[in-house]
């Protein structure tokens, strides 16, 4: 007869110190969301899973954990999902119960997106893809926090660089006779040079419940804060669009994120004012060696006052 194995994970640990996280990442799974009317959209995704560990238990038993960590997994992406946030919200709470010695779980998950796009000036269907980021944490006690977002890429255009341009083009016309109104209008007219740069955007909603938050919307939020939208297919009247777009609308790192802010609450005005909304811009820089960056985190409460200057 075989003896039983102590439980070492159960064992007091020497260092008696909690942890806020333990789990495991690199989780892989398909997940199916669903459409309305529609074939659902297949992505692959990964996954973190964590528990929180109490000073007197020196681990979660890894194996066994991942087997529930598994099957958790497995029956919430078994059937069809609408919104991915709530899927990671349900999966918290289940892991929540099958752990008796926890009081947190959090589920986080980040997949590849592919979003239907249209050239703007030839008009032609293109792919492009979106990172989609879903997460939640249940607590007990407490209800569960859900978290949808995106990080997206797109242009800028330095307007410092862009004045200095515009600055040596006035001069220079000047010197050729061409009057101060005249000047004026061209410059109007036909943005100058600035450098460019391609930019990240991060843009998260967190809130609890069912807030109705369009994963779509979100990546459109996202996209439009920047200087312009970029496409994986391009002719040139398109190239010719979009560095025109970009140009005309030149904005510092800080104008994105700030930007970003703005089409938040324009378009996602039902959100209750605990809603927390994360925003994050980073360029990589043309004529430096280093990139620049920008966020802010904030209650949706307090980023609508700002915006709308109460």
């Amino acid at each position: 007869m075989s003896k039983q194995l102590p439980d070492v994970q159960a064992s007091e640990p020497e260092v008696a110190v909690g942890l806020s996280q333990v789990g495991v990442t690199g989780v892989e799974k398909l997940v199916k969301l669903a459409r309305e009317d529609k074939r659902p959209i297949v992505l692959m995704a990964e996954f973190e899973v964590y528990v929180d560990l109490p000073q007197g238990r020196k681990g979660i038993d890894m194996s066994r954990n991942m087997e529930v960590i598994d099957e958790t997994l497995e029956d919430a992406v078994a059937e069809p999902v609408y919104r991915v946030e709530e899927m990671c919200g349900e999966t918290a709470e289940r892991l929540l119960e099958k752990h008796d010695y926890t009081t947190t779980a959090t589920v986080e998950m980040e997949a590849e997106f592919v979003v239907q796009d249209e050239t703007p000036a030839s008009g032609r269907p293109t792919q492009g893809t979106v990172d989609i980021v879903a997460a939640a944490t249940a607590r007990e006690g407490e209800p569960t926090r859900e978290e949808i977002g995106a990080h997206v890429t797109g242009m800028t255009v330095c307007p410092c660089s862009q004045q200095m341009m515009s600055q040596r083009a006035s001069e220079k016309l000047a010197e050729l006779g061409v009057g101060e109104r005249e000047v004026r209008e061209f410059l109007e007219a036909v943005p100058q040079a600035g450098h460019s740069q391609r930019g990240h955007a991060t843009l998260t909603i967190e809130t609890t419940g069912d807030p109705d938050v369009d994963l779509l919307d979100v990546v459109d939020v996202a996209r439009d804060a920047m200087s312009a939208r970029i496409y994986n297919l391009a002719k040139r009247p398109d190239e010719d669009a979009m560095t025109y777009a970009a140009h005309a609308n030149a904005k510092f790192v800080e104008d994105c994120v700030r930007s970003m802010a703005e089409g938040v609450v324009d378009e996602f005005d039902h959100l209750d004012d605990d809603a927390v909304v994360t925003m994050k811009q980073s360029n990589d820089e043309s004529i430096h060696q280093h990139n620049a960056h920008a966020e802010r985190v904030a209650e949706f409460g307090t980023l609508r006052g700002e915006v709308n200057g109460d």
